[in-house]
Formats: C-alpha cells, structure tokens, sequence
C-alpha cells in the first residue's frame, strides 16, 4: 500500500461510500444558479442525485417544460461543474 495525501484518501473514501451522491448533490445546489440561472434556480425546488440520475423537481408548469427540452444541457453543464461524468440522465419532477 503506497502513500497517500489526505485529499487523494478523502477522494477514494467518497467515491467508494454512498456519501458520495450527498456531496455531489450538495455541489451542484451550490453552483445551480451559476449553471442554470438566477430565474431558474429561484423556481427549482429540489435537485436531488440517485444513482446517475439528476432529480429536479418544480411547481413551475413552464420551468418544467423548459427544463425539458434543456436536459442535454443541463447534463453536460453538471458533470462539468462536478469535474467528472456522473450524471447521465435528469428527471424533471
């Protein structure tokens, strides 16, 4: 077993434990209005990861249309904000 720095441990342990869908969901609740935008970000209630799958949920009946068709977007924007593919599908609830 070779060396490790505390970041590179930190790293495996998160991505070995179910942790790691809470602290992707966390960063991507952080940067939401940065990716989305200000109006969307105000009306999304919840954004959620399962597996490889975005949750987003809203009460907005033309949000969630538009969300909709944007879902190509929304998945490559996430995975750049998250430096990595995790998301490969998006759910608009």
């Amino acid at each position: 077993m070779g060396e490790y720095s505390i970041g590179e441990a930190l790293k495996q342990f998160l991505k070995n434990s179910r942790l790691n869908g809470y602290m992707q969901a966390i960063q991507i609740e952080q940067v939401w209005e940065q990716i989305m935008g200000k109006t969307i970000a105000k009306y999304t209630e919840d954004i959620k990861i399962h597996g490889n799958k975005l949750y987003i949920t809203t009460t907005v009946a033309p949000l969630r249309n538009e969300l909709m068709f944007q879902k190509e977007n929304i998945i490559k924007q996430v995975n750049e904000a998250l430096g990595e593919k995790v998301i490969k599908e998006v759910v608009i609830k």
